[in-house]
């Protein structure tokens, strides 16, 4: 009961009704991710299942649904086409083991530095590759469709796009990506349609997931090929994963443990490696869809998994009939609804360095196909652009009192970026023999700051002249040297800073 977070105030059949609506809705995003990264569609299945079984009982974040995700698998496609499967299922189990170190060093809290310029060009990024992988599905070894094979599945892809669009403004009881599935399934399956169906791409058989090794040399060599992919994948899936546990505390007031979420994302993709799955994930998409559904514990996605067991179990039949038709439309609505359209209506209210991180992030996603890597230079480029931006805040107030004492008033942070101004303000030679630098309005932010203190002071000792620097922080004094008895630190003032704590 406590593992699934459930309490006297729980409502169950919102609980199971969610699970229900979000295994219907996770069935076919699982399987058209696993059929992108070329991998049969039981391995996408089984990475839902695996997923949001071990994260349902480990994970920190109630409410908040995990499977195999698509900003996970897209980063293997290269891995996968190259190596093949078993340097995948190697590369899955590794990943999970740096999100597990990950959550037990307490790391997850820096997933709070993403600005959300690089959020925006993630997810776009994101976006344009899930379309694009769905317009190369109208392709076959032999070129694209043509005539009645290309009408048929652009026609059926439309339908299931308007059907998508248009059932929830009827009823939002049912998902409306299955009612879409489903509506295509029926008329291809009763009119005889030819076009192409899941069982073209491969074989589904239902069955349990069995435990195997990866069939990988356990060599230098094999860690040298899936480590880069791994620590690409572990960055992305923990982003994702922890960005999404921010919203699901945005949405509903409480909580979640983030390190305890990194740690149980990191032991599902082990177990996903272990076990023929293709790793994952949480989902944006079916979280909302949890929510929206009144689920606020564990069970609901717990109920989820345990759905997609039961269909791979006894539902392969259908599946493999499933038209790839429909599964292009759904994802089509997916890539939609995972491009950030408010970045583009609020563009113009945008700073210019946010609009090109934005971009950047974006173009690197798409060209690349490294989420890690653009997030990674998305925040560099964001700390660079802060940093100087705030390295011309610094200014300092100068007056003398009527005991002939000269004071620095400092304003602004005192950083890597800042301390050439910072020197620059002081006339050492010309100042009187008493000095007093004052950091009321200041930060002392790091260790470049500290050195530019030591080298202020011992040019005032040099020239025997007294300085005292007022109101430190207790870790300033820590880090501060001492040059000599001119040095009057004042500390009774001082807040300590705690930029981040741990939950």
């Amino acid at each position: 009961m406590q593992l699934l977070g459930l309490n006297r105030n729980t409502d169950y059949k919102a609980e199971i009704l969610a699970g229900l609506t979000v295994a219907m809705t996770m069935i076919p995003e699982s399987l058209s991710f696993a059929i992108l990264a070329g991998l049969s569609p039981l391995t996408g299945l089984y990475a839902a299942f695996l997923m949001g079984l071990v994260t349902s009982v480990l994970g920190g974040r109630p409410g908040m649904v995990s499977g195999g995700a698509g900003a996970t698998v897209v980063v293997l496609i290269a891995l996968a086409a190259g190596h093949g499967v078993e340097y995948l299922f190697a590369t899955v189990i590794l990943a999970g083991l740096l999100q597990l170190l990950v959550g037990f060093f307490k790391l997850g809290k820096f997933v709070r530095l993403i600005p959300q310029p690089v959020m925006y060009g993630f997810l776009n990024g994101l976006a344009v590759i899930i379309f694009m992988a769905q317009v190369a599905q109208f392709k076959t070894p032999a070129g694209w469709l043509t005539g009645t094979a290309l009408y048929t599945m652009a026609g059926l892809t439309l339908l299931t796009v308007l059907i998508v669009i248009g059932f929830p403004k009827i009823t939002k009881a049912v998902p409306a990506s299955l009612v879409a599935i489903l509506a295509v399934f029926a008329i291809v399956f009763f009119s005889g349609m030819d076009t192409r169906k899941v069982m073209d791409i491969a074989s589904v058989s239902g069955s349990l997931p069995s435990f195997h090794l990866p069939a990988v040399p356990v060599t230098l060599e094999t860690l040298q090929i899936i480590f880069p992919y791994a620590l690409i994948m572990a960055g992305v899936g923990l982003i994702e994963s922890l960005l999404t546990l921010n919203m699901v505390d945005e949405i509903t007031h409480t909580k979640g443990a983030s390190n305890r979420e990194a740690m149980a994302q990191g032991t599902a993709n082990m177990v996903n490696g272990f076990f023929a799955g293709m790793g994952g994930c949480a989902m944006v998409a079916q979280t909302l869809v949890n929510l929206n559904a009144g689920a606020r514990t564990k069970l609901s996605a717990f109920i989820g998994a345990v759905t997609i067991l039961a269909v791979i179990l006894v539902g392969a039949p259908f599946i493999e009939q499933i038209p790839m038709a429909a599964l292009v439309g759904v994802m089509m609505m997916v890539a939609i609804g995972t491009f950030q359209w408010v970045s583009l209506r609020i563009i113009t209210k945008f700073p210019k360095t946010d609009i090109i991180v934005g971009i950047l992030v974006a173009l690197i996603t798409v060209v690349l196909h490294n989420l890690a890597l653009a997030v990674l230079i998305g925040v560099v480029i964001s700390a660079l652009a802060f940093a100087w931006d705030n390295a011309k805040r610094i200014r300092a107030r100068k007056h003398t009192d009527s005991n002939g004492i000269k004071y620095y008033e400092i304003y602004g942070p005192l950083f890597f970026a800042s301390t050439t101004a910072f020197m620059e303000k002081f006339d050492v030679k010309n100042d009187p023999d008493e000095v007093v630098i004052d950091f009321r309005e200041s930060r002392v932010v790091d260790m470049s700051a500290i050195d530019a203190l030591n080298k202020i002071t011992e040019r005032y000792a040099r020239q025997d002249k007294k300085i005292h620097l007022r109101h430190l922080s207790p870790d300033c004094k820590r880090l501060l040297k001492n040059a000599g008895e001119t040095i009057d630190v004042n500390v009774m003032e001082d807040p300590t800073y705690n930029v981040m704590q741990d939950r």
